[in-house]
């Protein structure tokens, strides 16, 4: 993997506890759709976070949940906020996109698991790909879909994609769908057979949508997600 020391260019709080960041390189960068980056806060401590971008894009971009109690998070943030630069390695993760594949695409993601999925969405659309694809984005309450207008202006211009955002506690203003994400898509297809799906979420969400789609035909070698490495 390749260590380079990154600029903070953006640094921003798009909705509460949800921080979108942009890193401008040092140097040449090479990375697949759906990998992640390890930022470098000491050779014994390197802490994962999914790459938001495309790799035709420029930079990196990266989406960051961080709660008051989540120090894991937070005290990145802290140091990009003071320091004005992070050390990164790259890249990560075998559950990138497989551009060869002619199949239609499933791409679930539970909160800020929304940033592989946007890595994996911008490198189909710079390609020119027309594989039918559906993304579904389930949070807990709707304040937290941070790209909503994005990705609903998104799916008017880009005839590929079908976008499906999902609330599991849902206010009176909610007018879409509801529950836990991975039911919805339950709910949707009479088959997963033929599909790639791409899963990014919490390790419990990621466990419970493989057992769960392999009963609509998913097959297990067809279902990527960097959470299976260790569930």
């Amino acid at each position: 993997m390749q260590r380079i020391k990154c600029r903070v260019t953006e640094l921003r709080e798009v909705v509460e506890t949800i921080w979108q960041v942009a890193l401008t390189p040092a140097e040449p960068i090479t990375f697949k759709p759906g990998q992640y980056l390890l930022v470098v806060m000491s050779d014994s401590d390197k802490r994962p976070f999914s790459i938001a971008n495309g790799p035709t894009r420029p930079g990196l971009e990266l989406q960051i949940g961080a709660t008051p109690e989540n120090a894991y998070a937070g005290q990145v943030l802290t140091r990009m906020r003071e320091q004005g630069e992070i050390e990164v390695e790259l890249a990560a993760g075998k559950a990138f996109l497989r551009e060869e594949s002619p199949r239609p695409l499933l791409l679930m993601a539970g909160g800020t698991g929304f940033s592989y999925v946007r890595s994996i969405l911008q490198q189909l659309i710079d390609s020119g790909s027309q594989r039918p694809v559906f993304v579904y984005w389930g949070v807990r309450q709707a304040h937290w879909l941070y790209e909503l207008d994005e990705m609903r202006a998104l799916e008017q211009r880009y005839a590929p994609l079908t976008f499906i955002p999902v609330v599991q506690e849902p206010d009176q203003q909610w007018q879409g769908r509801t529950g836990l994400v991975h039911k919805a898509i339950m709910d949707d297809f009479v088959s997963l057979h033929d599909y790639d799906i791409y899963v990014a979420g919490r390790f419990e969400m990621a466990g419970a949508a493989r057992e769960e789609f392999k009963l609509l035909g998913a097959e297990p070698e067809r279902i990527f997600g960097d959470a299976y490495e260790f569930i």
